[in-house]
Formats: C-alpha cells, sequence, structure tokens
C-alpha cells in the first residue's frame, strides 16, 4: 500500500488552515470580552465562536484526510 501524495498535501494543508484559526479564533473571542458595552460585541463574538467551531471540525477534518491518504479509503462493504 501506498501513500496518496496529493491527498497528503491536502491534509497537510486543512491541518494549516486549522492552526490559524486555532490562534485568530481565541483572538477575536477575547477582543468580544474586552468590549462588553460595545455595539459590536455580540457579532464579533458570534465570529469568534463560529471560528473556533470552524477550527476544530476543520481539524477533525483535516486528520480524517491525512489517514485517508496513508491507510486508503475504506471501502463500505454491502453484505445485504
Amino acid at each position: 500500500m501506498k501513500t496518496d501524495k496529493d491527498l497528503l498535501v491536502k491534509g497537510l494543508k486543512y491541518i494549516a488552515y486549522t492552526i490559524a484559526l486555532m490562534f485568530s479564533a481565541p483572538v477575536v473571542i477575547y477582543q468580544a470580552f474586552k468590549n462588553e458595552e460595545h455595539a459590536w460585541y455580540w457579532p464579533v463574538l458570534i465570529v469568534g465562536l463560529i471560528l473556533g467551531v470552524s477550527a476544530i471540525a476543520m481539524g477533525f477534518y483535516g486528520i480524517k484526510v491525512i489517514l485517508d491518504s496513508l491507510f486508503g479509503k475504506k471501502e463500505k462493504s454491502s453484505n445485504r
């Protein structure tokens, strides 16, 4: 079994985006909590939370893509 290098590079790109989101989401959330009296508090907080959730989701997806490149995709068997 060989490693699919194109899929591995794609997975590493997703992990790079995840790392960027992992740093930007807490900064945005911190800025929202620092300015609670400001009119833009809720929109900034919502954007920060969306960035945080997307960092988690993209991290899982990036790991899945990397594992698929290393071990191959699982074939669904139909035993019916």
